[in-house]
C-alpha cells in the first residue's frame, strides 16, 4: 500500500465534529467558587528582552559595569565558562548570562556579581560544566521523577518532575536514606537540569528559559521537605531567571488554598510565572501551553515519554467535549482498501468511546470497529486501525452525555492507500 501522511483536518475532505447535547452542564458549587478564587493567576508572565537595544539606560549601565567588574576580578575564577559560554568573550551570549544575574539581583552589581563568583565556585564542586554526560546511576527514575520531554508552543524545552514514588518507603530509603544518598541525587537533579539548559539558545529573541511542570499527585510532603529545600535553594542560588513558567499540577486543595493566602506576599513578576491547577483540569491547562502532541500520555497528550525523539511529531488537532455532550469525528471519503489508523485522547476520559464505519452504499451494514467502551480516567491514549472493504467513512465517537463537566481531547490520524 502507498502511505500517504495527511494533516489531522485534511483528508480528501475535512472531517466533520458533529455534536449530540443531552445533559445541561453542572452548575457550580460554592466550595468550587471558592477554588477558583484562590487558583486566579496573576497576567501571563511575559519574558524579558535580552536584547541591549531595548534596555533601560540603568540597566545597560549596569551591564556594562557587571563586565568590567567580571573582568577586574578575573583572576577570583579559574575558568569563566558558563553553560559553554566565555562570560569575558563580550557576545550576545555572555549577555544574556549576565543580564540573568542582574535581573535576578534587581540590577544590583555589587549582589549579581557576588551571586556569579559564588555560582562559579559552585560549579567547579560540582563539575556542572561536565555532568550531563556522566553516568549517575538514576536510570530506574528517568522518565518518572525528573525528565525533560519536548517543547511548549513557544519553543522552550519542557522539564517533568513528579515525586509521587517515593510515597514508597523502599524508594524514599533507597535514593534519600542518608545524606551521601540525598547528595548523588542532587548531582542527578542538577544533571536533568543541565540537560535543559543544553537546549537554550543564549541569545537575544531566542529561547533562553525552560518551563517547569511539577506534579504534586501522592508527594510525600514531611519525608521530601529536606531534599524539596535543597533543590530550591540550589537552583534558586545558581540558575537564575532559567524558568519562564512554573506550572504545578494535580495540586491538592489545601496548597491552593494556602497559594491563595500567600500569593499577595509574593511579587508580581514571581507570581506572574506561576500556573496552579487542580487535578481534574491537567489536560485543559497543559494544552494551553504545549501541544497534545508534545504532552506525555499519563497527562493527558500523545506523546510516550523518554527521550526527545529525532523526528518531529505529527501534528494533533484538538477539540471540547462540553458536558452532556457527544461528539462524533467523521473521516470521510475513505477509499475500499485503504487502512486509516488513528489516535485518540481524552483528558481525564470518564466517557464512552466508540468506532463505526459507515458504507457510502445504502445496501452495506454499518460496522461496529469498536463497541461502546467505559473509558477510565487512568486510560492512555487509543492507537487502533481499521483497513476498509468499500467506499465509507469512519465515525470516531466520544460520548460525554452522563457528565456535566468539560473535558479537552485531541486526535491525530493518517491513511495509507492502496497500490493501484
Amino acid at each position: 500500500m502507498e502511505e500517504q501522511p495527511l494533516s489531522p483536518l485534511s483528508i480528501q475532505s475535512t472531517p466533520h465534529i458533529q455534536t449530540e447535547t443531552s445533559l445541561k452542564p453542572l452548575k457550580k458549587s460554592f466550595v468550587s467558587s471558592l477554588m477558583e478564587v484562590a487558583l486566579l493567576k496573576s497576567p501571563s508572565f511575559k519574558e524579558d528582552t535580552y536584547l541591549v537595544s531595548k534596555l533601560k539606560s540603568s540597566e545597560k549601565k549596569a551591564l556594562q559595569e557587571l563586565k568590567e567588574r567580571l573582568s577586574t576580578n578575573a583572576s577570583i575564577i579559574e575558568s569563566d565558562l558558563m553553560w559553554g559560554v566565555s562570560l569575558l568573550s563580550g557576545d550576545e551570549r555572555a549577555d544574556v548570562i549576565l543580564l540573568k544575574f542582574l535581573r535576578a539581583r534587581e540590577f544590583k552589581v555589587s549582589d549579581a556579581l557576588t551571586m556569579l563568583e559564588k555560582c562559579f565556585v559552585w560549579r567547579k564542586e560540582f563539575c556542572a560544566e561536565k555532568i550531563v554526560e556522566e553516568e549517575l546511576g538514576f536510570k530506574e527514575l528517568e522518565g518518572v521523577v525528573a525528565y525533560m520531554h519536548s517543547y511548549d508552543k513557544d519553543g522552550h524545552p519542557v522539564c517533568y518532575n513528579a515525586y509521587g514514588v517515593f510515597k514508597d518507603k523502599e524508594m524514599y530509603e533507597k535514593y534519600f536514606g542518608d545524606e551521601e544518598k540525598l547528595k548523588k541525587f542532587l548531582k542527578w537533579r542538577v544533571q536533568v537540569l543541565e540537560r535543559g539548559i543544553k537546549l537554550l539558545h543564549f541569545k537575544p529573541g531566542g529561547v533562553n528559559s525552560i518551563i517547569q511542570v511539577t506534579d504534586l499527585k501522592d508527594m510525600p510532603k514531611r519525608e521530601l521537605r529536606v531534599a524539596s529545600s535543597k533543590i530550591l535553594s540550589l537552583f534558586q542560588d545558581n540558575y537564575p531567571e532559567m524558568v519562564a513558567r512554573k506550572i504545578f499540577i494535580n495540586v491538592p486543595w489545601y496548597f491552593s488554598m494556602l497559594y491563595g493566602i500567600f500569593s499577595p506576599f509574593l511579587t508580581q513578576r514571581t507570581k506572574s510565572k506561576f500556573v496552579i491547577v487542580r487535578e481534574g483540569n491537567v489536560a485543559e491547562t497543559l494544552y494551553k501551553y504545549i501541544r497534545p502532541e508534545n504532552i506525555p500520555v499519563q497527562y493527558g497528550g500523545l506523546s510516550p515519554t523518554g527521550p526527545l525523539q529525532n523526528s518531529v511529531p505529527k501534528p494533533a488537532s484538538e477539540f471540547t467535549i462540553k458536558g452532556g455532550e457527544k461528539v462524533n469525528l467523521e473521516i470521510d471519503g475513505v477509499e475500499a482498501g485503504a487502512t486509516i489508523t488513528w489516535e485518540l485522547v481524552v483528558g481525564g476520559w470518564e466517557l464512552d468511546y466508540s468506532v463505526e464505519f459507515v458504507p457510502d452504499s445504502e445496501k452495506s451494514y454499518t460496522i461496529a470497529v469498536q463497541k461502546a467502551k467505559w473509558m477510565a480516567a487512568s486510560e492512555e491514549p487509543i492507537y487502533k486501525s481499521f483497513t476498509a472493504k468499500e467506499d465509507g467513512k469512519l465515525v470516531l465517537s466520544v460520548n460525554n452525555t452522563n457528565s456535566g463537566r468539560k473535558k479537552v481531547a485531541a486526535y491525530r490520524y493518517i491513511v495509507r492507500q492502496p497500490t493501484a
